[in-house]
């Protein structure tokens, strides 16, 4: 006869002394995203913030040592901590266009403090910030790390590389205004410096703008901005100095030149064509789309201060971007999650996970985007993005389930990171 899980778990606290930091959680059912399976009973063993051992209904039991912690989440499901790969913690949504210069530069440090706790409650517990002035990122991932405010595990950017007059740069001002923003490079030479720069003051990726976009005034949204010879120099110093790079790109022409350049990621993808869809599924280039925003953005439209001209490049994108995921998905492209969180309000986050869905993935798919598949393209499968030994004790849970219905994950019950708890509705 199947003994309660609570007896068993009474056995197990009788192993013996703690000798380090412990905690087990318990739950009703885990999404196992290695396997992509549900499994049942899960117990999770955390020593010191990682996870030393987990069980399920039918496998041998860990012994616990006496004193140990205890979550029990009964009736619920937990999964990995949620890993979101595009966001802009120091930006907001709700200030856009020329009411952003009518804040002081240190304003946007301290509303990413803001942003950080918001990100971690909603279940995200690592974020890949993709682009912050003045390295605003950085302190605010040391902060976190330092444990001086709440927040996820932050893989910072620093400042996105760009060309002169491009997406990275500031073309909302006049000449008499006029300064080299420290994102600007101009040639393969400069590109590599660039690199080299970002990454002694904190960069841990580098973020590139391929193409032109929908919040930079005056370009092309689809207009290629820099050249392969400028990003394969990119790629080949980030990767010999064990950095990862991503791309902004809405055009095809870019998103082709990036994928052949060696990028690893490509955010946005709006208007990829079939022959680069079919590119990047030969090559495993992950691509990294934000189809949730296009909702918010049209929605508040120029009442937070966007300016018409970008409110009229999304009218032109958003129905072409979510077409192209759903090519993507059918084709076999390795998918990541990330929302461009900054330019809808932080902490709606898992809004994207039915949008994922309605527009061709699994409610499996949208969530293995999320941990395992993120884990990987950041090179991080031995701390991040699995319920898995050796990895953080990072974990959410739902009441309901997630497979049944992806917008349980629109508002977690529970989060964990580090097998401490942060949140419990």
């Amino acid at each position: 006869m199947k003994k309660p899980l609570l007896f068993v778990l009474g056995l197990m606290f009788a192993a013996g002394p703690v000798s380090a930091e412990t905690v087990v959680v318990t739950a009703a059912h885990m999404v196992d995203v290695l396997s992509g399976r549900v499994v049942d009973d899960p117990v999770v063993v955390i020593t010191d913030g990682r996870i030393a051992a987990v069980a399920t209904r039918g496998t041998a039991r860990p012994a616990i040592p006496e004193g140990a912690g205890h979550i029990d989440l009964p009736g619920k499901t937990i999964l990995p901590g949620l890993i979101d790969m595009h966001v802009h913690l120091t930006s907001l949504a709700e200030i856009g266009g020329y009411r952003t210069f009518q804040h002081t530069d240190s304003f946007w440090s301290a509303v990413g403090v803001a942003n950080a706790a918001k990100t971690l409650n909603a279940g995200f517990t690592t974020v890949r910030n993709v682009g912050a002035d003045q390295f605003q990122d950085v302190g605010l991932r040391e902060a976190i790390d330092e444990g001086y405010v709440p927040g996820p595990r932050v893989v910072t950017a620093g400042i996105a590389i760009g060309a002169t007059g491009g997406h990275c740069d500031v073309n909302a001002l006049p000449p008499s205004f006029d300064r080299r923003m420290d994102s600007v490079i101009d040639s393969p030479e400069e590109a590599r410096a660039k690199v080299r720069w970002l990454r002694k003051y904190g960069a841990q990726v580098i973020k590139i703008c391929a193409t032109g976009g929908v919040f930079s005034l005056g370009d092309s949204v689809g207009a290629q901005q820099l050249s392969y010879e400028e990003m394969k120099a990119i790629v080949d110093e980030a990767h010999m100095l064990g950095l990862k790079v991503a791309a902004h790109a809405h055009g095809d022409e870019g998103i082709r030149a990036a994928i052949e350049a060696g990028v690893d990621t490509i955010e946005h993808c709006s208007l990829a064509g079939d022959a680069t869809i079919a590119l990047a599924a030969k090559k495993k280039t992950w691509f990294d789309m934000d189809i949730y925003n296009d909702d918010y953005i049209l929605a508040t439209g120029t009442a937070n201060g966007t300016e018409q001209e970008s409110i009229d490049k999304e009218k032109m994108i958003g129905r072409l971007q979510r077409e192209t995921f759903r090519k993507a998905v059918r084709a076999g492209v390795p998918m990541l999650f990330g929302t461009d969180a900054g330019v809808y309000p932080h902490g709606d986050n898992g809004k994207q996970f039915a949008k994922m869905v309605e527009w061709g993935m699994t409610p499996m798919q949208a969530i293995q985007a999320a941990t395992r598949n993120a884990a990987e393209a950041l090179g991080r499968t031995g701390d991040v993005g699995a319920i898995a030994p050796g990895r953080y004790g990072d974990i959410v849970a739902v009441a309901g389930d997630p497979l049944a219905d992806v917008r349980e994950l629109e508002d977690v019950d529970v989060v964990i990171k580090g097998g401490k708890l942060v949140k419990r509705n």
